[in-house]
């Protein structure tokens, strides 16, 4: 899962989201310096990430993308499957997509302090670009795609990536659905889906 699926993952309480968020930022045992609200978050995020890549439907859509993409496939389906979230955000909350992200950028801003260097280098970024709002188009994936490889080893392959995902694109649509069901029941807090 990447970062909306994450916070939408989190609840309603603000630091256990702050420390979803920064979960892949946060290595080993460094967890444990954290206050406990966001430890829980970081534990959560890994707990996330775990279910999510022994799910048969995380490895069935990861087996579309291998090929071109290798060890990689997995970065993207946590993209395709954030565009997902986004595409059909209405489904999950009852809240906008837009008054959610509003929302998470005022947590994070006002958790600042709390955020790893490098997760405080590229906020800013996430919120002047509506990065969490730009999942919902392909367009915007595909930028999405474009940044990481810029900033880490995953291939550039932008291109490649969206096309393999409009050539099957219903076929991911519905496996996100399937996804999602187990996910939401896996992960079922007393505080999820916030409202505004």
């Amino acid at each position: 899962m990447n970062f909306l699926a994450h916070l939408y993952l989190s609840g309603k309480n603000e630091k256990v989201m702050v420390g979803n968020f920064i979960g892949d930022y946060v290595k080993g045992r460094k967890y444990e310096a954290f206050e406990n609200e966001i430890k829980t978050g970081i534990l959560l995020h890994r707990q996330i990430d775990t279910f999510t890549d022994k799910h048969p439907k995380f490895r069935e859509a990861k087996k579309l993308f291998r090929p071109e993409l290798g060890l990689y496939s997995g970065i993207i389906i946590d993209l395709v499957y954030d565009h997902f979230l986004a595409k059909n955000w209405s489904s999950f909350s009852d809240t906008t997509l837009r008054d959610f992200t509003k929302w998470v950028h005022a947590v994070l801003l006002s958790n600042y302090l709390h955020l790893p260097r490098k997760v405080q280098g590229f906020l800013p970024f996430i919120i002047q670009n509506r990065r969490l709002e730009s999942y919902a188009t392909i367009d915007g994936i595909q930028k999405a795609i474009e940044i990481m490889g810029r900033h880490s080893s995953l291939p550039q392959k932008s291109a490649e990536a969206i096309e393999i995902m409009t050539l099957n694109y219903t076929l991911l649509e519905n496996n996100f659905f399937d996804f999602m069901a187990d996910i939401k029941k896996e992960f079922n807090r007393e505080d999820s889906n916030p409202r505004f």
